[in-house]
């Protein structure tokens, strides 16, 4: 038995010593980052060697003052200071600067502004106090009714140039009436405003300026109706007139006049008119004139309109003629032999100043428009020319001079 102690005891022993040598081994094969001094730069991939005590891992690194998820001050979803939607300017129309929808009504009439290179003197003429402030002449270039049939129709658009549709007549010299005026082809004196024509008086320090627009148009028709809107100026020394005269080459007075809208010397009368001939003997016949009140012409825009019809076959008879004002017939005539045919006329848009109408009495320091709307030559008058024979039936003629 002691034999079989002893080989125990030795067989003890034999696996203490085993156990001690195999102890170091052991230890290098511990967890990972003991004995983190020794290992140096064979630990774990990418660390770097830093002290530290009792700590079985080693400090992690992370970046300071940052927290994981959301960053600080920062919240997740719409950007601070903002909505998403709509950004903080309202959709639809841009704020305190344009409103969308309809266009806002349009200011009442006022004289259009005085070009500034066209001025004369040295300074703007005063604003007359005989300009309108409301009720403005329609627009011009608008559809006409089905019924109209119109064969002529100016446009009187800002970027049609007057001399389009109209010839500049020139000068000073007096044109037989002892006028006082300068005719220019200046835009200063006739220009197109808001689809209107504007036939412009210029007044300062002795200058007189203004225009006589002769239409390279002709009435061209044996029969047929002229009309248009007018709002004439009216003032002492002024001579408005929107008449016809035959076209180059003519005879004044034996080939014909005739006046459908003329006022002077701020009266607020309306002078319809027909002048053939001399003012003697049987010619002085020939000159007719009616007269019509329009005291309201001052502000208020009036409807100016005269149709003829051309007949032939018929001795000492050439044809008839009514003016209208309104669509309301004041006079009628007839066409003497001998004179030119009514399709040969030209129109004529004039303001003149001073002359023997006038009484020699010229106009203050000022501007003077006459404003034309609605121009337009058509194939008969309102309502026909059924209508024509009855209002040719029951309308006056002119009285003579």
């Amino acid at each position: 038995m002691s034999g079989s102690f002893n080989k125990f005891l030795e067989k003890g022993k034999a696996k203490l010593k085993e156990f001690t040598d195999d102890k170091p081994a052991q230890q290098q094969q511990a967890y990972p980052g003991q004995n983190h001094q020794q290992q140096g730069a064979q630990g774990y991939p990418g660390h770097q060697p830093q002290q530290y005590s009792g700590a079985p891992y080693p400090p992690q690194q992370y970046p300071q003052n940052q927290q994981w998820g959301p960053p600080q001050n920062q919240q997740w979803g719409p950007p601070q200071n903002q909505q998403w939607g709509p950004p903080n300017q309202q959709w639809g129309p841009p704020q305190q600067q344009q409103q969308w929808g309809p266009p806002p009504p349009q200011q009442a009439f006022s004289p259009p502004p005085v070009p500034q290179h066209s001025k004369p003197g040295s300074g703007p003429p005063p604003i007359p106090m005989n300009r309108p402030m409301s009720n403005p002449p329609p627009p011009q270039n608008i559809p006409p009714p089905h019924h109209e049939r119109v064969y002529w129709k100016p446009s009187f658009d800002a970027s049609t140039p007057v001399s389009h549709n109209f010839r500049h007549e020139l000068g000073d010299h007096g044109w037989g009436n002892e006028e006082k005026q300068n005719y220019t082809d200046s835009p200063s004196n006739s220009f197109h405003h808001d689809n209107r024509l504007i036939v412009r008086g210029l007044v300062q320090n002795g200058s007189y300026t203004s225009a006589r627009l002769t239409s390279h148009q002709t009435l061209s028709r044996p029969r047929g109706y002229l009309s248009a809107v007018i709002l004439p100026p009216h003032a002492e020394g002024i001579w408005p007139a929107y008449w016809m005269l035959p076209k180059d080459p003519f005879s004044w007075p034996g080939d014909g006049e005739i006046d459908i809208a003329e006022s002077w010397n701020a009266e607020g009368d309306n002078h319809s008119c027909l002048h053939w001939g001399h003012y003697n003997g049987e010619d002085k016949f020939k000159h007719q004139v009616v007269v019509t009140k329009l005291q309201d012409s001052i502000r208020q825009p009036h409807t100016y309109g005269f149709s003829w019809i051309e007949e032939e076959g018929i001795p000492g008879w050439r044809g008839r003629m009514i003016w209208y004002i309104d669509g309301r017939p004041v006079m009628k005539g007839s066409i003497p032999e001998g004179t030119r045919r009514l399709e040969d006329y030209r129109l004529l848009i004039n303001i003149a100043m001073g002359g023997t109408v006038n009484k020699g009495v010229l106009p203050k320091d000022g501007y003077y428009d006459m404003v034309v709307s609605d121009l337009k030559m058509c194939e008969e008058p309102v309502g026909g020319w059924d209508q024509f024979e009855r209002d040719y039936a029951a309308t006056p003629e002119g009285k003579a001079l």
